[in-house]
């Protein structure tokens, strides 16, 4: 008893961490929700304890690598708190590809299990889970190392369900690293800096397009090695599609000409915008100063000439001031000689005798 404890206790020693979140393996919630209430994970699953018979189990039951079942998950059409990012009431019934790799995640593998699985001879499902486990709970530091060996892998797999989308587990651990999703689900996102190393990495392999249908295809691709100033029209595929990453290239150098152009034309329109303005206000301000010139000057000098010019003609008429004016001078004292006032004096003395 003593024996089985301690190795319960190395193997929980040994075990490998989980990055991201502890209990739903950084998978999508609805996702994980259908998993727990699946008879098939409640009922089936539950009653298997150890490694092997999981392994087992997906030898038997795994046939493609969706999230659901094939056309039990329909929402076309829905919208609201039952469309297709919500998914509430329509998440149909959740494959058991996605179940048995949640048992995987509550088994807690440890690094000798996961190299096991990803390694196994058995079947392509198998090593295909094992690549799930990595991508979904495992830290993006450790992504290169984990798949850097298998990135040109041969063996074929078919993860749509029904069939009909044959890959090979080179392109599809390629495709793990460089889309962020998965048949309609994320997987955990890649922080853009190891992201990069991750791109320079596939550069140097000459990986990091689509270039190859599958991965044992001889035949390459032209790609240039740096960007030319005059955009280059993007490279074109087997069948007429671009080449991954040279649309986007592309693209960005289109942006960017358009930016400096459309810069340039901004600066000029305000150089002119501001000359013309400028002009505009200079010949407004002299249309102005004209006019006051005109009233001030010549149409006022025209106005008191014509005003004058009538006011000769016409006789004048006495304003209420004239008439005051004759009025006072009538009422006051006229001027008299000194013959008549000495005469009024001889008179007043010859009445006082």
């Amino acid at each position: 008893m003593g024996d089985e404890e301690e190795d319960q206790t190395k193997k929980k020693g040994s075990a490998l961490p989980i990055w991201g979140n502890q209990q739903t393996m950084n998978i999508n919630n609805l996702v994980v929700t259908n998993i727990l209430s699946s008879p098939y994970f409640k009922n089936e699953l539950f009653k298997i304890k150890t490694f092997h018979e999981v392994i087992d189990e997906i030898y038997y039951k795994v046939d493609h690598l969706e999230p659901w079942e094939k056309g039990s998950r329909k929402i076309r059409g829905q919208v609201g708190m039952c469309g297709g990012v919500r998914g509430v009431g329509t998440g149909g019934i959740v494959s058991s590809t996605f179940c048995l790799l949640f048992k995987l995640f509550t088994l807690k593998l440890t690094q000798k299990q996961v190299y096991s699985l990803i390694n196994h001879t058995d079947s392509a499902y198998i090593r295909a889970l094992g690549f799930m486990f990595i991508r979904y709970c495992q830290h993006p530091n450790t992504y290169w190392e984990w798949f850097e060996p298998y990135l040109e892998d041969d063996e074929e797999i078919d993860p749509k369900a029904g069939g009909g989308c044959t890959m090979t587990l080179g392109q599809m651990v390629r495709s793990f690293l460089l889309k962020p999703d998965w048949y309609g689900t994320l997987f955990p996102r890649i922080p853009v800096p190891i992201f990069k190393e991750i791109e320079a990495g596939l550069k140097e392999l000459n990986l990091n397009d689509d270039r190859k249908v599958y991965a044992n295809d001889e035949e390459p691709r032209e790609r240039p090695n740096e960007v030319e100033e005059a955009a280059p029209p993007p490279q074109r595929g087997k069948e007429g599609e671009p080449c991954f990453g040279e649309a986007e290239k592309y693209a960005a150098l289109k942006r960017e000409e358009r930016k400096t152009h459309s810069d340039g034309e901004g600066r000029h329109k305000d150089r002119d915008g501001h000359t013309s303005r400028k002009r505009s206000k200079e010949r407004s301000n002299d249309h102005s100063r004209n006019r006051s010139q005109d009233r001030a000057g010549g149409r006022s000098s025209d106005h008191r000439d014509r005003h004058r010019d009538r006011s000769r003609d016409r006789p004048r008429k006495s304003s209420p001031r004239d008439r005051d004016r004759r009025r006072s001078r009538d009422r006051s004292p006229r001027k008299r000689s000194p013959q008549e006032r000495s005469r009024k004096r001889s008179r007043s003395r010859d009445r006082r005798r």
